[in-house]
C-alpha cells in the first residue's frame, strides 16, 4: 500500500465514524505510523468546527492532528498547483483553488489522494486517487 494524503471529506467521515472509512484507516495504520493530511484540510476542519462553536470537537481534532502528519504548502507544491490551475483553466474545467492546492501537496509528496470527490480530482493529470468511503 502506498502512502496517502487524506482529503477533508474522508477525514470528516472518519470523525463521524463511517464504518468503511474507519476500517480503511485501521488497515492503513497497520503499515504506516501516521496519516497524512494537508494544512488546507487542517484549515477546513478547524474553520468549520469554529463556525459551529464545537469546542469539544476542536480539542479532539487538535489532539488527533498532533499524532499525525500535517503537510504544509511549499514552493514546490504551490508551483505544481499553479501548473494544475493553468492546465484546468485552458481545458475550461477549473475546480476550487483549495482542491488544486491539496492536489499540489499530494503530487509534490508523491502521495495517493484519498477523497470522495473523484469527479473533480480525476481531471488532474498524474494524480493518483482512492476513495475510502465505499
Amino acid at each position: 500500500m502506498k502512502q496517502v494524503l487524506v482529503d477533508t471529506d474522508i477525514l470528516s467521515l472518519f470523525f463521524k465514524e463511517h464504518p468503511g472509512v474507519v476500517a480503511r484507516f485501521k488497515e492503513y495504520l497497520k503499515e504506516y505510523e501516521t496519516l497524512n493530511f494537508s494544512i488546507i484540510t487542517y484549515y477546513e476542519i478547524v474553520s468549520g468546527l469554529k463556525y459551529r462553536d464545537a469546542r469539544k470537537q476542536i480539542g479532539s481534532f487538535l489532539k488527533f492532528a498532533g499524532y499525525n502528519s500535517i503537510l504544509p504548502l511549499t514552493t514546490q507544491s504551490v508551483t505544481i498547483s499553479a501548473d494544475i490551475y493553468n492546465n484546468l483553466r485552458k481545458q475550461g474545467e477549473l475546480i476550487d483553488d483549495i482542491d488544486i492546492l491539496i492536489a499540489g501537496i499530494a503530487l509534490a509528496n508523491d502521495l495517493v489522494l484519498v477523497t470522495g470527490n473523484e469527479k473533480h480530482f480525476k481531471r488532474i493529470e498524474g494524480l493518483k486517487l482512492q476513495n475510502w468511503s465505499y
